[in-house]
């Protein structure tokens, strides 16, 4: 997995390094500017070296990694984990948002199948009445 690459394209690393599944749901975050290179959104073709500062969004979740090590094939976990650092501040941020939602208040949701009556008032709802 370990190569001398000096640059490799951004889709094919984030595929590599496991962030994604595919090549594909990687280049819809590219697209989706949910990466981002230096404040700067990316296309899925930017080539990255290694010491490069990503930033990943998912959800309310956002990210910020060091590119270690550079490849373009898809390895086992534990050597994914080795191409790249995720900064302290980075984790910080994490640790306190984990905080923030574990302390709001649960919904309860009743995820039972209604029977006859509910099913009666939820098409009544629906209809206006």
């Amino acid at each position: 997995m370990k190569t001398t690459l000096e640059r490799v394209r951004i889709d094919k690393w984030l595929w590599a390094a496991r962030f994604y599944k595919t090549r594909q749901l990687a280049i819809k975050a590219l697209k989706n500017s949910q990466i981002g290179l230096r404040k700067q959104n990316l296309k899925p073709a930017t080539n990255i070296s290694a010491g490069d500062i990503l930033t990943i969004k998912r959800g309310m979740h956002e990210m910020e990694i060091e590119v270690l090590e550079l490849s373009e094939q898809r390895g086992p976990a534990k050597i994914a984990q080795k191409l790249y650092r995720e900064t302290c501040s980075s984790i910080e941020a994490n640790r306190l948002l984990r905080e923030q939602l574990a302390a709001q208040p649960k919904i309860e949701i009743d995820r039972r199948k209604p029977d006859k009556r509910g099913v009666r008032s939820h098409r009544a709802v629906k209809r206006g009445e």
